[in-house]
């Protein structure tokens, strides 16, 4: 190869050389970010889980299994929650809201509910809002609240739009103090009187999905 020809193909030789390097750090990065996380929903099945809704009502109707996921319906009110207890400890789960069809509406409502203590329809807990309006902000369900901020703008900022995928990240430490992130985004926390419980999600009348739930235990 000539030095003219040389000359030209150095700048292309160090952007693949680059791209190469930032490739291998983010696979690095993703691997470390998962460390000590744990699968609670395995992708395939309920194991590990149960589902609440107003008598007579078909869990098969509102939630389903499907390609890694668990879909949603959104109808009628309630909630599928895991059969173990859990405290100190972070969750991390992906969710996006699906655009009903033309011509029809959605509340993009929906929540996780942390420390459930009594189950009903809606159980005594902290919710971490799910709907897509103001996603994380905490509610304290039949318990008492302590402290409690959040970040409207820090929200809007970190949340994709309609359809795509979101990660909501939620810290409970033993101390009865709760936190919550979107896409690594802080934006709130607060404190409650209770500090272990089941982990729900709610049906809440909007068409939701979730994947890659979650949980790193805390010491």
């Amino acid at each position: 190869m000539c030095f003219t020809n040389l000359r030209r193909w150095l700048p292309l030789a160090a952007l693949v050389a680059c791209t190469a390097l930032m490739s291998s750090a983010l696979t690095a990065d993703d691997k470390k970010d998962d460390e000590g996380f744990t699968d609670i929903f395995n992708g395939k099945d309920w194991t590990g889980w149960k589902t609440l809704l107003p008598k007579g009502a078909d869990p098969e109707k509102t939630w389903s299994v499907m390609d890694g996921m668990i879909l949603c319906t959104g109808d009628p009110n309630g909630y599928f929650y895991t059969e173990k207890s859990y405290k100190n400890y972070v969750l991390r789960y992906d969710w996006r809201f699906i655009k009903p069809p033309e011509g029809k509406k959605s509340t993009y409502n929906s929540g996780a509910l942390v420390h459930i203590q009594k189950h009903k329809i809606w159980p005594k807990c902290v919710e971490v809002q799910g709907a897509n309006a103001n996603h994380g902000i905490l509610y304290f369900l039949d318990c008492k609240k302590i402290a409690s901020k959040y970040d409207q703008a820090a929200k809007d900022r970190a949340t994709h739009p309609i359809g795509e995928w979101n990660t909501t990240e939620i810290i409970c430490k033993d101390d009865g103090t709760i936190m919550a992130k979107i896409n690594g985004t802080d934006v709130s926390e607060g404190k409650s009187d209770l500090t272990e419980g089941q982990i729900g999600f709610q049906s809440e009348g909007a068409e939701i999905h979730f994947r890659n739930i979650k949980i790193k235990e805390l010491k």
